[in-house]
């Protein structure tokens, strides 16, 4: 793929991803707490948790490219939102059904993809690899 090319299709998944995880992690973050339990009961705190996490990862999806300050974060930003797919699949496929889960294995997906092509490794940035 083109580099251009590449660089769009990377800034519409993020900012798809971004709007995503807006909202998912407001309602969770911000909504009433009888809304926000289900099947799995979780405590409150740690479904407000899971969606502090996810507005912050969905703006550092944004927000680093945006601005041009510390671009590396995004990569970050989107292995953090991969890891909390990865146990919102495991909760969905246990609790909910496989339907759900394959939803978050593919928004997962999604942001690896992202956090892979956005990775630079140091030493295409000229710098040096040390252990």
């Amino acid at each position: 793929m083109k580099p251009r090319t590449l660089n769009v299709t990377l800034w519409v998944v993020q900012m798809l991803l971004a709007v995503l995880f807006l909202f998912a992690g407001g309602v969770k973050a911000a909504g009433p707490a009888a809304m926000l339990t289900g099947p799995p009961d979780l405590p409150i705190w740690f479904v407000r948790f899971i969606g502090r996490c996810e507005v912050l990862g969905a703006l550092g999806l944004v927000l680093p490219g945006v601005l041009r300050v510390r671009e590396r974060l995004t990569p970050l930003a989107a292995s953090g939102l991969v890891v909390i797919m990865i146990g919102a699949t495991v909760v969905n496929f246990i609790w909910v059904g496989a339907g759900t889960a394959a939803m978050t294995v593919g928004l997962g997906l999604l942001a690896a993809f992202v956090a892979y092509a956005r990775f630079e490794p140091a030493a295409a940035r000229g710098g040096r690899l040390t252990t």
